[in-house]
């Protein structure tokens, strides 16, 4: 080293130095361009992780702020909701309050200040209007509902001129309106507000029969929780239930007059009856005993008429000539007929004033219809008519008084025989049906026009076709039949058409009354 010492700079060139020195340094250049360089590419990736981080941070924070978004309107939504269930349930509660009434005051005092309340309001008032009204008029207009108003409130906010604009049209448009609406003029929306001390309100038409008939008015003095058309829709609901309530109350009082109407027309139309039947029965006795000495009057001269017929018909009295045999059959004829009407007049008579002690006792149905047969038995061969009977197998006896019910048959059988041509058919059948016997005379007559079915029973009715009109009667042997048989308990009827032929029915109870 001491050589190396003993050198001097002085001894070398700027050449001989560049020579030994410049490999280094060009070394130390690179290396230091490269480490240039690598810091670049490192300052580049820092800086696009850091763009990559501000745009991850940006996404996070415009997330973060929709889910903030979200979270509002759905706390808002839910809030609703929560609102709009308690408002239903509330208005749940107001339509079975309602229901329980049918006075059309009672309906207003059902609803309390707490349903207001729960609708999340704090007033409410209702007008019933006339047809033409459009506004609060004191004095005229009748207010049913008052909560959190007093009669000077009332005055004071609802007799102005432009509460009109909002009750016009929610009267004669049937609109439901409320303060966060367009369509009212804004001049009369802070009028109404300011005078009503209140921040929102909502006016619905009240209808009944399709008629507007008043105005719901609700308000609130919060302005921590506007108005929405959720309420809108809750308050229209209950202008709606109330209106049907109303009606309903409407119906129930004129069904209530009509019936008590219909009540009054009852009573007074049942003391007419009442007093006509009573009229009815006095001249239905005063008739059956005018009928009853009547008769017993032409009895006697009739039977007189009759004795003496017979002994002059028997010669008693001497030999008589042809001519006045043949008139004195005449009159044994006639007073026979006579005779015959006689009785049936005597038996209605009696039969209606309830003197005929009808004589029950157990009858053989069969061998009553053999009986009656026998007596007509000249009448069924001379005219070649078919007659059969037909008793249930279950009917050994019937209740009922022998005779009359034999005189049931023989009028019922002759009349048949009557109105049935030659080679006809004319049949009994008996069975039982809802505690009774019923029995059916069937012929295959000439029957009866339908417009005189109901007549056929009358007293002295006789129907208008050629048979009556050759063949002469009383006219009172159906209605004796009938009168007997209800003297029985029982009924009576006919089923009858033209050229077909007649069915009379009539029945007996099978237990002894």
């Amino acid at each position: 080293m001491a050589w190396l010492n003993s050198l001097s700079l002085q001894q070398f060139s700027f050449e001989d130095i560049l020579y030994v020195v410049g490999p280094s340094i060009i070394v130390i250049v690179l290396i230091l361009n490269i480490i240039s360089l690598l810091k670049d590419r490192r300052i580049n990736k820092l800086r696009r992780s850091l763009e990559e981080l501000q745009k991850t941070y940006e996404a996070l924070d415009n997330q973060a702020k929709l889910i903030i978004k979200t979270d509002l309107e759905l706390h808002k939504t839910q809030s609703e909701l929560d609102k709009k269930i308690s408002s239903l349930y509330t208005l749940q509660k107001i339509s079975h309050t309602l229901s329980t009434t049918l006075d059309e005051n009672e309906i207003f005092q059902k609803i309390s200040e707490e349903h207001i309340t729960e609708l999340g309001f704090d007033k409410a008032l209702v007008f019933l209007v006339g047809p033409t009204q459009t506004t609060y008029s004191p004095g005229t207009t009748a207010i049913k509902l008052r909560i959190g108003y007093n009669e000077k409130d009332i005055e004071a906010a609802f007799s102005q001129e432009y509460i009109k604009d909002i009750f016009e049209q929610a009267v004669k448009k049937g609109a439901t309106l409320s303060s966060i609406d367009t369509k009212i003029n804004p001049k009369h929306l802070n009028a109404i507000l300011k005078s009503s001390k209140i921040q929102s309100f909502i006016c619905a038409p009240i209808t009944t029969k399709g008629a507007i008939v008043g105005i719901l008015f609700v308000a609130s003095e919060s302005s921590y929780s506007p108005i929405t058309t959720g309420d809108k829709e809750i308050v229209s609901i209950l202008a709606t239930q109330i209106g049907q309530s109303l009606e309903n109350a409407q119906l129930f009082e004129e069904t209530w007059r009509s019936h008590q109407e219909l009540e009054n027309k009852v009573t007074q139309r049942t003391r007419e009856l009442s007093a006509a039947l009573e009229e009815v029965k006095a001249v239905t006795k005063r008739k059956s005993e005018f009928v009853s000495a009547v008769s017993h009057e032409l009895r006697t001269p009739l039977t007189s008429i009759k004795g003496y017929a017979s002994l002059l018909s028997a010669g008693k009295l001497g030999e008589l000539p042809q001519p006045v045999k043949e008139r004195l059959e005449k009159i044994n004829k006639h007073t026979d007929s006579l005779s015959q009407l006689i009785n049936n007049m005597l038996d209605i008579s009696r039969i209606e004033s309830g003197r005929v002690e009808m004589k029950i006792e157990d009858i053989d149905l069969r061998k009553l219809l053999e009986t009656v047969f026998d007596l007509l038995a000249p009448q069924f061969k001379e005219k070649q008519i078919n007659f059969s009977q037909e008793v249930a197998k279950d009917i050994s006896t019937l209740p009922a008084d022998i005779n009359q019910l034999q005189r049931i048959f023989i009028n019922l059988l002759s009349n048949s025989l009557k109105f049935t041509p030659p080679d006809g058919k004319i049949a009994v059948r008996a069975k039982k049906t809802d505690g009774a016997v019923q029995i059916d005379v069937e012929d295959t007559g000439v029957g009866i026009a339908e417009k005189n079915l109901d007549k056929i029973f009358g007293e002295f009715y006789r129907e208008d076709n050629e048979i009556n009109q050759s063949v002469k009667g009383t006219g009172l042997g159906l209605s004796l039949v009938k009168y007997i048989v209800e003297a029985h308990k029982g009924k009576i009827w006919l089923t009858s058409k033209l050229n077909k032929g007649t069915t009379f029915s009539f029945t007996l109870p099978i237990s002894k009354a």
